[in-house]
């Protein structure tokens, strides 16, 4: 009851750090996206360059959340800013990995075909390759996605606001309603994401392949 009370009580404050929370989150998988699908692309045709970037990104995985947060700082000072980097750098290796995959696993007789047809390098990628890597390229956002969601919450101690600032002042002031209505909210928050972009990946991915999957 005292839960849902304090839910009531301040509904509108969080309201704000939802948006905030999605907002960083946001922004951070959208650049990720931006910049990680066309490398993805790019190195499929290129092994040693692709085993460069694969690992690159997997380094940058390994850093603590906290002290990519904090490394950031420098560069970017305190706020949003540091830490819309820091989630970009983390959602770029499920993407650019799922994007290496899903194109790398098209097969290669139907690309073939698609150039008999006379098709270009740009119609066998938009009408061939995308299709059929759609829900691989789908899968890695949908991780980028649900994990940014959870990395977020660290963001409150950089000054860049979201639902961990419920966390980390329910800490300091052994508030339990604060601590859970933080916690439940970004998680809830991430599995109504997660539903979200399956519907699209649903929406997105051809019938014809959605059938041959579940075959």
């Amino acid at each position: 009851m005292d839960l849902i009370n304090y839910v009531k009580d301040n509904y509108d404050l969080i309201l704000k750090l939802t948006g905030q929370h999605i907002s960083l989150a946001g922004i951070g998988v959208l650049l990720a996206c931006a910049v990680g699908i066309p490398i993805g692309f790019l190195i499929v045709n290129h092994k040693k360059l692709s085993k460069v970037v694969v690992n690159i990104a997997n380094i940058i995985q390994t850093i603590p959340s906290l002290a990519l947060f904090a490394f950031a700082m420098p560069l970017f000072g305190i706020g949003s800013p540091p830490a819309i980097f820091a989630l970009f750098l983390y959602a770029l290796l499920p993407i650019i990995k799922n994007t290496f995959i899903g194109i790398n696993n098209v097969d290669p007789a139907i690309i073939e075909a698609a150039r008999g047809m006379g098709m270009s390098k740009t119609q066998i990628m938009f009408k061939v390759e995308v299709p059929m890597a759609i829900s691989v390229i789908m899968g890695g956002i949908r991780i980028a996605t649900v994990t940014g969601i959870g990395i977020t919450t660290i963001a409150a101690m950089i000054g860049a606001g979201g639902l961990g600032q419920l966390i980390y002042q329910g800490l300091s002031m052994m508030n339990y309603e604060m601590i859970f209505t933080g916690a439940i909210s970004s998680a809830l928050l991430a599995l109504l994401a997660d539903f979200i972009l399956g519907m699209l990946e649903m929406k997105l991915t051809s019938k014809g392949i959605v059938k041959e999957e579940t075959i």
